[in-house]
């Protein structure tokens, strides 16, 4: 009799050693550069909730994006350089693997929610291995903001009545979490905002439910303080939908930027002023805020000096996971490095940018944290020079030299990798030659 009462009793003592698999949650912001988190030694803006994030985990003084928006997208969601996957702009290859396809097959309920950019029409999200979605920008460009027009899995709907697009999907966002909760869950949420145009937010003084929206592109920059203060806002509320179902200590929270600031925005970090540079290959381009959050597995207030790029977050979320890691992808997991390991995460990072995916119109470098080096040889110290103004000379240090080299045999390793079909330019842009 006690035999069997042990029996019995046994799937629920072995239950917390087999624990459910983690949900992530990933976040990423619109234009939204380094300095402008306050964590980051920000001081213009008010972010609260991302300041907490980095106290109770993990934040990166080392992240780097593409310098635009779309070639961000596509190495985020493939683990992939853009060398090697980079078509044109507003666009993902059908035929691309996404990490959301890689958690289905391990039994995450997936979906996407914010700012879509990358065609497939109403089913480009489903074929990319997202259950669900909540999108602007999937096959039309109404108002993004103020009473928005979206695409909810399959439909077009218009929030004509005093709607914002930031609220309607990250309520979204927040109600499949809690259908979800009982199985593990990705949840993708590429921000609207604080990309232009520049307008009120809900909690903005002179906020008008009745706006069409800015009749400008770019908007007016006095409010992007309101834009990133709203931001920050709503990663509040999805963290506190996580405590209140209970599954938050289960949960990864990963918040990243997409690139860095636009132009028009002018922002204070740690006593200096920081020009927004969104498009550049300077730091100011492509140097983004990175916070990830895990309690009880990442430890709390650690600042890394790890170097990492957008291409990283995919075989963390496999190793996680448990789902294999596609071949020939150019990420690295960060996992060993997020639980306190302290093996070197990567020696560089490397950065192919094309926007229309004109090979001839190409940039690239790689770097570490405080060298980098070009593919024409322009060679500079970041630290000392973080606008570029002055290309390292000889004589070189041996320190320097040995750090050239380490970075030109990165170059070296992306050589020829742009595949054939990729290397075409467009008709268009032959008709100009």
């Amino acid at each position: 009799m006690m035999r069997f009462v042990f029996l019995s009793l046994l799937p629920g003592l072995l239950a917390p050693v087999f624990a459910a698999k983690p949900n992530i949650v990933l976040i990423m912001a619109d234009d939204l550069g380094y300095e402008c988190v306050g964590a980051n030694g920000g001081t213009s803006y008010q972010t609260p909730v991302l300041d907490s994030m980095a106290k109770e985990g993990m934040r990166f003084e080392h992240c780097y994006s593409q310098p635009i928006c779309t070639p961000s997208r596509v190495k985020l969601m493939t683990g992939i350089s853009n060398i090697r996957n980079y078509i044109e702009f507003g666009l993902l290859d059908p035929k691309a693997t996404t990490f959301a396809h890689l958690l289905k097959k391990e039994g995450y309920a997936t979906c996407v929610v914010g700012k879509w950019q990358l065609k497939g029409g109403l089913e480009g999200p489903n074929n990319f291995g997202f259950d669900e979605y909540c999108l602007w920008q999937l096959n039309r460009r109404p108002s993004r903001f103020a009473n928005p027009g979206l695409e909810v899995n399959g439909k077009q709907m218009d929030y004509d009545k005093g709607g914002y697009g930031p609220d309607v999907v990250s309520d979204y966002a927040c109600n499949f979490i809690g259908r979800n909760k009982d199985k593990p869950f990705l949840v993708y949420y590429p921000m609207i905002l604080t990309h232009c145009p520049f307008e009120p937010t809900p909690d903005s003084k002179d906020w008008d439910p009745k706006s069409k929206g800015s009749p400008t592109y770019k908007g007016n920059a006095r409010y992007f303080g309101d834009m990133v203060r709203y931001m920050d806002k709503i990663i509040g509320k999805i963290l506190k939908r996580l405590e209140d179902e209970g599954v938050r200590e289960n949960t990864l929270v990963v918040f990243v930027g997409d690139n860095g600031t636009d132009k028009p925005v002018v922002s204070r970090m740690n006593g200096r002023e920081v020009v927004g540079a969104k498009g550049a290959m300077h730091d100011g381009g492509n140097r983004v805020p990175c916070l990830v959050s895990w309690p009880g597995t990442i430890p709390g207030g650690v600042v890394s000096r790890e170097i990492l790029d957008l291409s990283d977050f995919l075989p963390t979320f496999c190793e996680m996971s448990g789902a294999s890691v596609p071949g020939g992808i150019d990420g690295r997991s960060l996992l060993a490095t997020l639980k306190g390991g302290k093996k070197k995460h990567r020696d560089w990072i490397h950065i192919w940018y094309s926007r229309n995916g004109i090979n001839r119109q190409a940039k690239q470098f790689v770097r570490n944290q405080r060298y980098k080096l070009y593919g024409d040889g322009r060679f500079f110290d970041v630290e000392k020079d973080v606008l570029e103004k002055s290309p390292l000379q000889s004589p070189l240090s041996e320190e320097q030299r040995q750090v050239r080299s380490l970075l030109k045999g990165g170059l070296d390793h992306y050589r020829d990798k742009r595949p054939g079909h990729l290397g075409k330019e467009k008709k268009k842009e032959k008709k100009r030659k």
